[in-house]
């Protein structure tokens, strides 16, 4: 590239804001224009992240600050629900592309985002439906080809990536019947954000694992949309989201029953063949050692194969860590794609062991 891509962050101080500036100081083509948050305005970033302290020493600016009011190529809204949805129309239309964490943009219907929203007991009225349509799902394994092409990307649900990463080749090669599908998912703890709870204070959470949202988990509607697709039927699932004693990580394990009497080799065949052209997905046999360690500190995805031909079912585990590809990892794949990058560009990582 001639010129570095000049980058606004939005929501720069919790971890998903930290993620993708630790990612952009390795980025070769990429520079941080401006950081901008709510909290810490006035602050330099590595007062608030000692650990950046001369890599990053930038101020953090207020949204409303003249400092955060220039034109930059791309802003990464690293937010909650609602915020994106009311400034990135005003992003968009001075010449950036954006890049949004939350839900607000993952959905590319008025419906089905209220159905998303409604989920979670939030306002389903969206402040920029006209946006919708225009924004494309930010999960490049599947959609790198309409991820060029756009200029508003929602990206995916840390869980969602796990899921569909982890099923997608089993539903395109009808491997699985559609209504068949468990998925058990666990978490680290970092998954909740940085804003404290009580229900994540130390001592309720050292020795404690949990299921929660029983009721319906809001993944689960970017999970059977993107399955849906895969299988050209609609596919409904069972989603078990558990939290995990432990700061980063997902493993999915991941349930169907199958169509057809195949080995464990044959599966293999099918995933590795539909992701022959990504760079982030590792696809393994049963006997592999790997596990949420494994995937540390990098944007890839584990996916182990196992078939019980006993039972006629398939098991897939699909690790993640979920502040990298299940987050700003992919933020930046995303990034890398919309300016036409290799899509590794600054994401070669081998992880952080032990």
């Amino acid at each position: 590239m001639n010129k570095k891509i000049k980058v606004k962050v939005v929501g720069a101080t919790g971890y998903g804001g930290l993620g993708i500036i630790d990612l952009l100081l390795r980025h070769p083509y990429a520079e941080i224009g401006v950081l901008v948050a709510r909290e810490d305005a006035g602050k330099r970033i590595s007062e608030v992240y000692p650990h950046l302290a001369g890599y990053c020493d930038q101020m953090i600016f207020a949204a409303d600050a003249p400092e955060a009011q220039g034109n930059f190529d791309v802003v990464f809204f690293s937010t909650p629900d609602r915020v994106g949805m009311a400034d990135a129309k005003a992003e968009l239309a001075k010449g950036a592309k954006v890049i949004d964490y939350s839900g607000d943009f993952r959905f590319t219907t008025l419906a089905a985002y209220q159905d998303y929203a409604t989920r979670l007991g939030k306002d389903p009225n969206h402040l920029s439906p006209e946006l919708l349509g225009t924004n494309v799902y930010g999960l490049p394994e599947l959609h790198r080809a309409e991820i060029a092409k756009a200029n508003l990307v929602g990206n995916p649900g840390c869980f969602a990536t796990s899921c569909i990463l982890g099923l997608a080749p089993a539903m395109k090669a009808h491997l699985v019947k559609p209504h068949s599908i468990v998925c058990d998912c666990k978490s680290g703890v970092s998954g909740a954000g940085k804003k404290p709870k009580a229900q994540f204070h130390y001592p309720e959470r050292c020795e404690q694992i949990n299921a929660y949202r029983l009721s319906g988990h809001q993944h689960v509607c970017e999970v059977e949309r993107e399955l849906s697709l895969q299988a050209g039927e609609d596919v409904k699932l069972i989603f078990t989201a558990q939290v995990l004693p432990i700061s980063r990580g997902i493993l999915s394990t991941l349930y169907g029953d199958l169509t057809t009497d195949v080995t464990e080799e044959d599966v293999l065949a099918v995933y590795r063949d539909f992701y022959k052209d990504s760079a982030f997905v590792r696809v393994l046999p049963s006997t592999a050692a790997t596990g949420t360690m494994s995937v540390r500190g990098t944007n890839r995805c584990e996916i182990v194969v196992s078939v019980d031909r006993r039972v006629g079912k398939l098991r897939i585990v699909s690790i993640i860590d979920n502040l990298v590809k299940g987050q700003a990892g992919q933020a930046l794949q995303n990034m890398n794609v919309l300016f036409g990058l290799p899509e590794n560009t600054g994401l070669n990582l081998p992880g952080m062991y032990p």
